[in-house]
């Protein structure tokens, strides 16, 4: 559950896309259209994740090898949109899912066996079309007709068009609020069991084209499951990964379930309309120190001061500095800090008696500049 973890760039990049679908779909009273479920249970059952979506039974998705079986009926979701059929059945029109899904695949610095994304659906039905075109919009052929290339069979070839814009307007919106109005873009035609027609949407980035999401219409058949066989919809998916390291020009996946303060401290106190990049730290491990004294005086100690004497004393093996005890004695009034000191060398590991000996050289350093008493 990256996704939800405050400051986490995956938890970001939710909120950028919930901003926008907040911002762009309100109902006439103001409120936002679209729901958000990003909570829900990764155990799921073979007919949600699969069955539901009409995968075919021989589709190598469903091997062993590919998806995390718990047992024979359940297994951890291979992807958000397992969701998909039990939230319209609940009566939903428009809603977005987050969530974390698992896949068996190699461990790369693009692939993980477990990752996040985000599906989103949106229904409509006669009336709701009506008053987006204005014009009376016919959703079912009056009899059956072959499937074609531009339209499912169930459906006519001029409420398919009306979906298609909408689907394409809304998540070329959706692209250009992540990455800038002057992203460039293009549609290609690819094939999903659970959406007709369907399609990536490719953006160029760095003079070449990356495929962010896949979208469509959705399968009549699947509506029609859901007991809303009366309505059209279109639904897309894309990886939250795959985002946040673009926007955050983030190297590795791998880095997202770091709990090296290297990289969590990058993001801290960040808000999703931050524009800003991710610094590489090094791949040497940490060693961390904590300094703690009594102020003698507490006007006469200033923190930027401080910080900059350790730089003098460590110069590039000083990661980061940040207070993590602030106490005030209740009967001396007498107030104590305590610091920790992240140290980390660019080129090679770094042992403990050698940032021993930095460390002690700060200390008394702090002692003769600052008048402090280290505890």
């Amino acid at each position: 559950s990256l996704h939800n973890n405050e400051f986490h760039p995956l938890c970001l990049t939710k909120q950028k896309i919930i901003h926008y679908f907040y911002s762009s779909f309100k109902t006439s009273r103001g409120n936002p259209q679209f729901s958000v479920y990003d909570s829900l249970n990764p155990v799921v059952s073979v007919l949600d994740n699969f069955d539901s979506l009409l995968i075919p039974k021989n589709h190598v998705s469903r091997n062993r090898s590919e998806c995390y079986y718990i047992n024979r009926d359940q297994l951890l979701r291979a992807h958000t949109t397992a969701h998909q059929s039990y939230l319209i059945k609940m009566g939903l029109d428009n809603f977005i899912i987050f969530g974390d899904v698992y896949r068996r695949d190699e461990i790369d610095s693009t692939h993980f066996p477990v990752f996040h994304q985000s599906d989103a659906v949106r229904l409509y039905n006669e009336t709701q079309l009506k008053s987006l075109t204005g014009n009376k919009v016919g959703i079912l052929e009056n009899r059956r007709k072959e499937e074609s290339v531009d339209k499912q069979a169930e459906y006519t070839l001029e409420v398919t068009k009306i979906v298609e814009d909408q689907l394409k307007s809304t998540l070329v919106g959706l692209v250009k609020t992540l990455f800038g109005n002057d992203i460039n873009c293009r549609w290609v035609d690819v094939y999903f069991p659970f959406t007709h027609p369907s399609w990536e949407l490719e953006i160029q980035w760095n003079g070449t084209w990356i495929e962010v999401l896949g979208c469509g219409v959705m399968r009549h058949a699947i509506l029609q499951n859901a007991g809303v066989e009366d309505r059209i919809g279109w639904a897309f998916g894309i990886g939250l990964e795959r985002i946040a390291m673009l926007l955050y020009e983030i190297p590795d996946i791998r880095l997202f379930w770091s709990n090296d303060s290297g990289f969590i401290n990058q993001f801290k106190n960040k808000t999703p309309q931050d524009v800003f990049k991710y610094k590489p730290v090094s791949v040497y491990p940490q060693c961390i120190n904590d300094i703690s004294f009594w102020l003698s005086d507490k006007e006469s100690f200033v923190a930027n001061d401080f910080f900059e004497m350790i730089r003098e004393i460590g110069g590039d093996l000083i990661e980061q500095v940040y207070l993590v005890d602030d106490f005030t004695h209740p009967k001396t009034s007498k107030r104590s800090l305590c610091y920790r000191i992240v140290y980390r060398h660019l080129d090679r590991t770094l042992t403990q008696k050698e940032v021993n000996q930095v460390h002690k050289l700060i200390e008394e350093k702090a002692t003769a500049q600052f008048g402090v008493i280290i505890r």
